[in-house]
């Protein structure tokens, strides 16, 4: 009996050691493609001479070429870093949707709040209207996004706080909020100028393109709260994923705990997603690839998949930034990935991979 429990030691430790080996190496391998995004664009810079030039600055060092170092300083290291952050919030939203829901089409914006986000960024644009009547251009735009991503949260919070509901409710609520969103929005943009019209149709593909040292600390704020936060939700995470009356048999709140997790959730994706847009897929097919190698536990899925949704984010746009003869925007190029990359997900990966 001993060496029999020995023998699950070693086996329990190996598959341990493989799921942190696992975000260790994702985590070399964003820092490598990290230092790849600063050196691509339409101005080649070398993948050492984007570290020096970022190493230099951080050091008071004077830069030999100005023009290098406007370039890193001010457009491309502040994108990199948005994208690492809006690819770790997103996946680990994703991730945790997936559980909480048990649901492998749950992501983020299940809920509804890239409509929402969306309604709020056309009355502003198109209309003028800001929630804050003081606020105009670029900051109303960013207010109204976040207040608004946040109303379809509270219909469904007002749901589950006065109705026993279902999973399969809930995302049907956030569809159907969705839809009524995703109609008004429409109807703006059908009335909207042409400059208004383009504007908010590029705000809805999804773009890093505006992210500047500003905006970050608070996206940072929220998305390392966030991961924190649901991370040491984990462990009832994984006892809400066996059924709500097992979990409530275990002592787990699972209304509360629900609630705790998508106002985390929302909360995250909000905060990314009105400065940057709706870019789609990350939320989507970034848990499922990291369950692939480790597996369903919260407390190594939510880390890992933090650390994969920032590579994949940031390989998207570095081929973003090359595509075409002036770049695409990232969501573009995460739409064209992430649709036949699901699919094939959805084919190859065992129903095992849920349990």
């Amino acid at each position: 009996m001993d060496e029999g429990f020995q023998r699950f030691r070693r086996e329990y430790a190996s598959r341990v050691s493989r799921k942190i080996l696992f975000a260790v190496l994702i985590l070399v391998a964003s820092f490598l493609v990290f230092g790849l995004t600063l050196s691509v664009g339409e101005y080649n810079i070398g993948f050492i001479e984007s570290y020096q030039i970022v190493f230099d600055h951080l050091m008071g060092i004077p830069v030999s070429d100005r023009m290098k170092d406007l370039i890193i300083w001010d457009y491309r290291l502040p994108r990199a870093v948005m994208a690492a952050l809006s690819g770790s919030g997103l996946a680990i939203g994703g991730a945790v949707m997936q559980s909480a829901l048990r649901n492998p089409l749950a992501e983020p914006y299940t809920m509804g709040i890239s409509s929402g986000a969306s309604l709020g960024a056309a009355l502003s644009i198109i209309c003028g209207v800001c929630v804050v009547p003081a606020l105009s251009g670029e900051p109303a735009t960013v207010i109204n996004s976040f207040v608004f991503s946040l109303v379809p949260v509270a219909v469904i919070m007002l749901v589950i706080r006065f109705k026993k509901t279902t999973p399969t409710m809930m995302i049907l609520s956030g569809i159907a909020v969705m839809y009524v969103f995703s109609a008004v929005t429409t109807m703006l943009m059908v009335l909207a100028d042409p400059t208004s019209l383009s504007e908010i149709y590029q705000w809805r593909v999804g773009t890093l393109g505006k992210a500047t040292w500003g905006n970050i600390p608070l996206v940072a704020v929220f998305v390392a709260l966030g991961i924190v936060s649901l991370w040491a939700l984990s462990r009832n995470l994984n006892v809400l994923m066996t059924g709500n009356r097992s979990a409530t048999s275990l002592g787990v709140d699972t209304r509360r705990l629900m609630m705790m997790s998508l106002v985390i959730v929302a909360l995250v994706t909000s905060a990314i997603v009105c400065f940057t847009g709706t870019i789609g897929f990350v939320g989507l097919i970034v848990p499922h690839l990291v369950r692939i190698f480790i597996g369903s536990n919260n407390k190594y899925l939510i880390p890992a998949s933090a650390c994969f949704g920032a590579l994949f984010l940031l390989v998207m746009d570095s081929v973003a930034k090359v595509a075409g003869s002036t770049g695409l925007p990232v969501g573009v190029i995460c739409a064209v990935v992430g649709g036949p990359t699901f699919i094939y997900i959805l084919i190859k990966q065992k129903k095992s991979a849920w349990r």
